[in-house]
């Protein structure tokens, strides 16, 4: 890469001279943050985006001063919706250049999907495995797959076993860690079954932001999510710090767009470049080993297939 960005990059930085007319990206969750900073950033380089929301007339507010976006409804919590969503960009039939699986929801009480599903891996992971694989036919050879993650995935690995908590204790951190390890497992074997096409997937960290997304957290549960930030770090690092919206969505652009296919390949990447193995402790920095261990995702992939009661 000629140019080197990190941790305070915005999408405007990291898109800089980047002429993206006559590509098509499909966005999810294009009602509030980062979905909608991704989805304006990218339209503002010429690109087409397709912005998919599951409450279209808050979308139509989010995006209002945003021009080349168009909005599709979907609901990641309903397997129905998100077939119906990928039915229709099938019938459509164009092109798609870049999917990114931004939408999400964190730390929730114990809930059900309209499915039956635990609520975080329900939407954060099975709506997103279904709709994509599903719109993967549209994706043209070179094409970039994005599936956003978190740090929070160090939280805790899938549990293949009971993925719905039904003989262990549901802790709202817990699911969402599953969910995210979920996001990047899904991501390494995209990236290997569809790699030969030309087609490159990744996970991606976008940081710690003030957004919606925390918004079923009690202010106690974000303090301490702060002070395990925070925790003294032996390398000398900075004190933690929140983001920005366009610093949170640069990474999500730079492994869709900038950075090389080959260098974000089944990878996790953070603060605009490819994250470290980490398995020490605490939640700041690098992706854990058994979020891109190949096995895991395989069988992860499987699990989730049982689960859909579709083969992919």
């Amino acid at each position: 890469m000629s140019e080197t960005f990190g941790a305070r990059s915005t999408t405007d930085e990291v898109l800089e001279g980047v002429d993206l007319r006559g590509k098509r990206v499909l966005v999810t969750g294009v009602s509030a943050g980062l979905g909608v900073e991704t989805a304006r950033a990218l339209a503002a380089r010429g690109a087409h985006v397709i912005g998919a929301a599951r409450d279209l007339a808050k979308a139509r507010r989010a995006t209002a001063g945003v021009r080349g976006v168009e909005l599709i409804e979907l609901d990641l919590a309903s397997l129905a919706s998100a077939r119906a969503a990928a039915e229709a960009l099938l019938d459509d039939g164009q092109i798609l250049d870049l999917v990114i699986a931004n939408a999400g929801v964190m730390a929730c009480p114990k809930r059900v999907t309209a499915d039956g599903f635990e609520t975080q891996f329900g939407t954060n992971h099975l709506g997103h495995f279904v709709f994509v694989n599903s719109v993967a036919p549209l994706m043209r050879q070179g094409a970039r797959f994005v599936s956003l993650a978190s740090s929070g995935h160090r939280v805790a690995d899938v549990d293949l076993d009971d993925p719905g908590f039904e003989r262990t204790e549901y802790r709202e951190f817990v699911a969402y860690g599953r969910s995210k390890t979920a996001n990047i497992l899904f991501a390494v074997e995209f990236d290997r079954r569809f790699r030969d096409r030309g087609i490159r997937a990744a996970a991606v960290h976008p940081g710690v932001i003030q957004t919606e997304l925390s918004r079923h957290t009690t202010q106690e549960a974000i303090e301490e999510l702060i002070r395990t930030y925070d925790a003294p770090r032996p390398d000398g690092a900075v004190a933690f710090e929140f983001k920005t919206i366009p610093q949170g969505a640069a990474t999500s652009v730079w492994a869709g767009v900038a950075a090389k296919a080959d260098e974000i390949g089944g990878r996790y990447c953070e603060d605009c470049r490819v994250a470290e193995v980490n398995d020490g402790p605490g939640l700041r920095q690098g992706v854990r080993s058994y979020a891109l261990d190949p096995e895991r995702a395989k069988a992860l992939w499987a699990k989730s297939e049982e689960m859909v009661g579709q083969r992919f």
